[in-house]
């Protein structure tokens, strides 16, 4: 195996200047760096990561927190993370997935990789509106991106999707399609997605002249088949559910079909995600997502970005939203059920 001080042998070099142009320092002439890499290739030449990480003072590491708790859905998160790895890796950096079982865990795990300095920037997910993880990257000064808006969403970089315009067109088209009783089957408004799409849907109502019905849940199927259950007790039914999740609609389907209403026949029902289990409901359930696929890459161009100096504050996308009909949307109505 070549060792870095053979390599500056051959070359005729200081192994200092052979260390200084592997690790791109600007001191280094570029004449002299291009003939260093030349001849690191040719050799098969590999710096120890342990060693060149302790002399940058990086890790050449990205942390990414997966969060614990109800209605987390890993399948689209963990497809956005591996885009995420890949465009990292073609700027030298590692992702490392940190799992935790709690909000209070994760504080815990973040302020520990801090400390400890084994990870250069993170990427905060799932975002509450009054968000302790912001809070405390930005007192520390500790790069991040957020996946999801916060409070303070104009001091950090972050990626969202347009949920109050997503919403509110929703609402729009199932009022355009006669529908006078609707409900809104919400995520808890201290998740920013949650609140986002409750406002939207509200916003929508509000145009249509509807006056449109809530019910909060926990962000997951058992909540959502519990809200609706209890919205089914309180009067007559609705003639549309718009969901905040995929998972809150599986849950709300269950409970109409409970109660002898058939999704998608006696009720339209629409959710948010695009999560395969919808595709496989009977009938497929109608949903929302993000319009542009490549959201890992978005975020990791983010990180990338803040590493490299550039101002968090001006690091700030919201991407429209895509509508997906599916069947689920075509509940039949009576006349009397169109009328306000």
């Amino acid at each position: 195996m070549t060792r870095l001080r053979d390599l500056a042998q051959e070359l005729g070099l200081s192994a200092t200047t052979v260390s200084r142009a592997l690790d791109g320092y600007p001191d280094v002439a570029e004449a002299t760096r291009a003939r260093v890499m030349a001849a690191a290739r040719r050799v098969g030449y590999l710096p120890d990561p342990a060693a060149r990480r302790l002399r940058r003072g990086r890790a050449d590491t990205v942390a990414a927190l997966i969060p614990g708790g109800p209605g987390v859905e890993l399948t689209a998160l963990l497809h956005a993370l591996g885009t995420c790895s890949a465009t990292l890796a073609e700027g030298g950096l590692d992702l490392m997935l940190v799992p935790a079982r709690d909000e209070a865990e994760e504080r815990r795990r973040l302020a520990r990789l801090v400390a400890r300095r084994e990870a250069d920037a993170f990427v905060i997910l799932r975002t509450r509106r009054e968000d302790a993880r912001v809070d405390w990257l930005l007192e520390q000064g500790v790069p991040f991106v957020t996946h999801g808006r916060t409070a303070r969403a104009a001091e950090h970089p972050h990626i969202d999707g347009d949920a109050f315009a997503g919403f509110r067109d929703a609402l729009r088209h199932l009022a355009a399609r006669g529908h006078r009783r609707i409900a809104h089957v919400a995520a808890p408004d201290s998740f920013m997605f949650g609140h986002l799409r409750r406002l939207g849907a509200m916003a929508g109502a509000t145009e249509a002249g509807i006056a449109l019905s809530l019910a909060e849940a926990t962000p997951d199927a058992a909540g959502g088949h519990a809200a609706v259950r209890r919205l089914l007790q309180q009067g007559p039914p609705p003639t549309a559910l718009l969901c905040a999740t995929d998972a809150i609609a599986i849950g709300a389907a269950h409970a109409l079909r409970e109660a002898g209403l058939r999704p998608g026949h006696d009720v339209a029902l629409w959710g948010h995600d695009n999560i395969p289990a919808g595709t496989f409901l009977d009938p497929p359930l109608a949903s929302m997502e993000i319009a542009d696929p490549d959201i890992g890459a978005h975020l990791a161009r983010l990180l990338l970005a803040v590493l490299g100096g550039a101002d968090p504050a001006t690091l700030g996308t919201v991407l429209p939203l895509r509508h997906i009909p599916r069947a689920s949307l075509d509940a039949t109505l009576t006349t009397q059920e169109e009328t306000p």
